[in-house]
């Protein structure tokens, strides 16, 4: 991925503090409960899982969970909640797609959030992501719309949010079918003294052939 590792590895202890970013991981877990709608008999894989907040609401309703980033320190978090909830059915695995071989097995839902805009290679990833998807599967992506730059502010070096008829061609490229958008949320930021920005937060779902 194409961020700094050591500066969400730094943030990873306190990232479950912030209620938003709770929030924020409940509304897009609930919006791909509601587009995929899936069985008890779903594996699923997340990508950039952060600390897993996304994958712990979703824990109840799928047979299995892989959560994988490429932050040791969001990684050790992850497994620190799985240990302590004993959950059964979720794993976390270190890997930055951009560099490594996918995974060998084969998952029914690939989803993430707030992590593509990280991600250097963006069509090599969802190349990936086709390759790991079984037939008839579902990615489902959530991330800012195109932006100014002023999300992360200066020194970001990935992309400030995706052009979603850009992002639509790049997935139809990559193999994917029946690609749709929603908005699901605003993210809010201070900017300084200069007030409050919202930036919308779309949920892209497609289909592998």
């Amino acid at each position: 991925m194409n961020h700094d590792k050591n500066d969400f590895d730094s943030r990873a202890k306190d990232w479950d503090l912030d209620p938003e970013k709770k929030k924020r991981a409940e509304i897009a877990a609930g919006a791909i409960m509601n587009k995929v709608q899936p069985s008890k008999e779903c594996t699923a894989f997340e990508y950039g899982c952060g600390t897993g907040l996304v994958s712990f609401f979703l824990q109840p309703f799928l047979k299995r969970i892989v959560m994988a980033d490429s932050s040791r320190g969001m990684l050790e978090v992850v497994r620190s909640k799985i240990e302590k909830t004993s959950v059964m059915n979720m794993t976390a695995i270190e890997i930055d797609l951009t560099k490594s071989d996918p995974p060998e097995e084969q998952f029914d839902i690939i989803y993430t959030l707030l992590a593509m805009h990280h991600v250097s290679d963006v069509p090599e990833v969802l190349r990936k992501f086709h390759s790991m998807l079984r037939t008839g599967g579902h990615l489902c992506i959530a991330d800012l719309d195109k932006e100014d730059g002023s999300f992360h502010g200066e020194g970001f070096s990935g992309h400030h949010g995706f052009d979603r008829e850009e992002l639509e061609s790049k997935a139809e490229r990559a193999g994917f079918i029946n690609v749709e958008f929603q908005t699901i949320d605003r993210v809010v930021r201070e900017h300084g003294g200069k007030g409050k920005r919202e930036y919308p937060l779309f949920l892209m779902t497609c289909s592998s052939e």
